[in-house]
């Protein structure tokens, strides 16, 4: 159920935190995975922790941002499972304040890798996909996308709402053709930003507890599978398949929150 062997992953941003996690579970379900990250030293480390744990992995740095570096890093790389991870403010800084008192140029960071590193990832890889008649693309989104946080990201949560609202358009298209398209928000994390506010808004968590990089490998697991969450068995029409929707409960841990057949 969990054998990816045969099969090439890209994980974006996955130099650290939850992207080097990602790309350490799908590894030793067997896929070999390119190591994404805009920084080289940091995709290199992971790359080398992998194939040191007897694991195939290559690290692939570039600027999810940069469409054209995007196309050339894999245009001779048939891609099966794509990891859209990269996030935050991407090379920059996250600029933490309210919407009002921030600047147009605050906002390009932002929107430019949430969503516009999703948009060129997923565009680059997805016509092979169909073409092969098999592929699977994720997306780390955010509970800031989906549901909002009043901790001054504004900018942020619309390139993680625009990317959730992408791949859920993106999913329709492709439905009949062995591609499936999600995307996991995630809730507040341990390794996310200031820890004074982070730790007063996890007291509102019935948990008490952010969420963590081992903790979010599993959904993405989940959603690589050769079969994904779908019945992919002849005698079931593809518009019978089963969508499987992933929503933040308050813990940073991600529940299956709802089932229905499509």
């Amino acid at each position: 159920m969990f054998d990816l062997n045969g099969k090439t992953a890209l994980v974006t941003g996955a130099g650290q935190n939850v992207g080097a996690g990602v790309a350490r579970t799908l590894a030793s379900q067997g896929a070999r995975v390119l190591v994404n990250d805009i920084v080289a030293r940091r995709a290199d480390e992971v790359a080398e922790a992998i194939a040191a744990a007897g694991h195939s992995a290559e690290a692939l740095p570039f600027d999810v941002t940069d469409g054209e570096a995007v196309r050339e890093a894999i245009a001779d790389r048939p891609i099966d499972i794509l990891v859209n991870n990269a996030g935050n403010a991407g090379a920059g800084e996250m600029a933490v304040k309210p919407f009002a008192e921030t600047e147009p140029e605050e906002w390009i960071g932002p929107l430019a890798v949430n969503l516009g590193g999703v948009l060129n990832c997923t565009h680059a890889v997805l016509p092979g996909m169909i073409e092969r008649g098999w592929g699977r693309v994720i997306a780390v989104v955010s509970g800031a996308g989906t549901v909002g946080v009043n901790i001054g990201v504004a900018a942020y949560s619309a390139g993680k709402g625009g990317a959730a609202g992408l791949l859920r358009s993106v999913a329709l298209e492709v439905a009949q053709t062995g591609v499936t398209v999600n995307s996991i928000a995630l809730g507040l994390m341990s390794n996310t930003g200031d820890t004074g506010v982070t730790d007063n808004l996890a007291r509102a968590i019935p948990t008490r507890r952010l969420g963590t990089p081992r903790r979010r490998r599993r959904p993405v697991r989940l959603l690589g599978l050769r079969g994904g969450l779908l019945d992919d068995r002849p005698d079931h029409p593809p518009r019978r398949r089963l969508h499987h929707q992933l929503r933040p409960n308050g813990t940073g841990f991600q529940r299956p929150s709802l089932w229905r057949w499509r």
